[in-house]
């Protein structure tokens, strides 16, 4: 994420938190064009690493795209969509592995 200037990139454990994931990676795009430029890396970055298909939710337009990788979930947000939805606050009981500004 940061190669594509993915910025305010947050990495948390949530084992424990949710049966759904145990991470959640959160990441800035300043645009619609970024947002899918970010979630295009991720899917082809991952694939070619660890063999793993992403499925994703949502469109840049929309302001949040969502990458499910199983148990990471990667959360590709508008800088105004990240701060009305304030997911670090919602699961502020994981723990916060990395963060990059």
């Amino acid at each position: 994420m940061e190669e594509k200037k993915g910025e305010n990139i947050l990495l948390m454990d949530i084992r424990g938190l949710a049966p759904f994931a145990d991470f959640f990676v959160l990441c800035s795009g300043s645009s619609d064009r970024m947002l899918q430029a970010l979630a295009d890396a991720a899917l082809e970055g991952v694939k070619s690493a660890f063999q793993v298909r992403g499925r994703i939710e949502g469109a840049p337009r929309e302001g949040w795209i969502l990458v499910d990788f199983g148990d990471v979930i990667l959360h590709l947000l508008s800088p105004d969509r990240r701060e009305y939805y304030r997911l670090e606050e919602l699961w502020s009981k994981g723990q916060v592995l990395l963060h990059l500004q």
